[in-house]
């Protein structure tokens, strides 16, 4: 049996410890690869402010030596909008329909799943795992509740036995760093020291977008 495919998506602008080890927390608690996978053109916010080869050779360096963690671009290859939909039918039609999908989401991302582009047809093509704080309890909007509440995994195992269909709480550490923070130091001339991978620190040429 083939073993799931688990993505995270994102802009990565840039890529961050916050990204990498929740993402890392996640494969080790699947027992599988993660797929960082870097959007395009994200449909909810604004343009990212590096390049999208700027953003791939940012993630390159930063997963280097490691395979845990890899790289998906497939996203960069459509000109329109990332619409997650569209990247797991893509998906399903590249593996086929037995094969086990994992999607990624932080609780905040989870909670406003309805405002997502078919948010519905979602769970017909994937499972999702939320990626949750512990003790930190994010509430539901009534029409998602509905929704969940029949889906609810038990543990890993739930994933790995169907394609589709369910949740799952995923417990990880939480960073509080975030992109636009990183964004605002480089912007101000200051050292993002610890809040980015050492790799990016040591080509200062891959962090040049943020900078004025």
């Amino acid at each position: 049996m083939h073993e799931p495919i688990v993505i995270l998506g994102g802009t990565f602008d840039p890529v961050h410890i916050g990204h990498l080890r929740v993402a890392l927390e996640a494969a080790e608690a699947l027992s599988v690869p993660v797929r960082l996978m870097p959007a395009h053109v994200p449909p909810h916010r604004s343009a990212p402010v590096a390049s999208a080869a700027q953003r791939v050779a940012m993630l390159r360096v930063a997963l280097a030596g490691q395979d845990r963690l890899q790289l998906d671009t497939r996203e960069l290859d459509r000109s329109e909008p990332s619409y997650t939909v569209d990247t797991l039918r893509q998906m399903r039609t590249e593996y086929g329909a037995a094969r086990s999908l994992i999607l990624l989401l932080g609780a905040d991302a989870f909670a406003g799943l309805p405002t997502w582009h078919n948010w519905r047809e979602l769970l017909d093509l994937a499972h999702i795992a939320v990626m949750t704080r512990p003790g930190h309890d994010t509430s539901l909007p009534a029409n998602l509740e509905t929704v969940v509440v029949a889906r609810r995994a038990s543990g890993v195992a739930d994933l790995r036995a169907t394609p589709s269909g369910k949740v799952l709480d995923l417990p990880v550490t939480p960073l509080e760093v975030s992109a636009s923070a990183v964004r605002a130091l480089l912007a101000a001339g200051r050292d993002p020291r610890w809040l980015v991978p050492d790799a990016l620190l040591a080509d200062q040429d891959l962090l040049a977008p943020y900078r004025n």
